[in-house]
């Protein structure tokens, strides 16, 4: 009989972020507003049964991080920083199956008055919506 494992997602939702990221130099020098939603699919059984953190994620820890990674980063485009967001929490946690999703606030399009967002999640071997 084969074995499945229970995965659970844990969601963390907007992540307030200050980031130096744009095609318009102005983007770079000024920096501007993003938010990042983040999930990681874990097996929490052992966590849930037993109430211990060490059988979880530290979840600040990539909040912390993250919000480290906005500051240092200059960069042109939005698939580029959110690519190195990827990178920084597989660093963190290993190749745990993660989802971003990363909103430019305010982009400087004229009469253009909403949000551009990029999605990208890394190590799945199911499908997720």
């Amino acid at each position: 009989m084969s074995q499945f494992h229970n995965l659970s997602a844990i969601h963390i939702k907007d992540i307030n972020l200050w980031a130096h990221v744009g095609v318009l130099e102005s983007e770079r020098i000024h920096g501007q507003s993003f938010l990042l939603d983040l999930s990681f699919w874990l097996d929490l059984d052992e966590s849930s049964k037993l109430d211990q953190l060490d059988k979880s994620i530290d979840y600040s820890e990539a909040i912390k991080e993250v919000k480290k990674l906005s500051f240092e980063i200059k960069c042109l485009t939005i698939e580029y920083f959110s690519d190195q967001i990827l990178n920084l929490i597989e660093s963190l946690y290993g190749p745990v199956p993660i989802h971003i999703l990363l909103t430019k606030c305010s982009p400087p399009i004229h009469g253009f008055t909403g949000s551009v967002l990029i999605e990208k999640k890394r190590n799945f071997l199911f499908p997720i919506n």
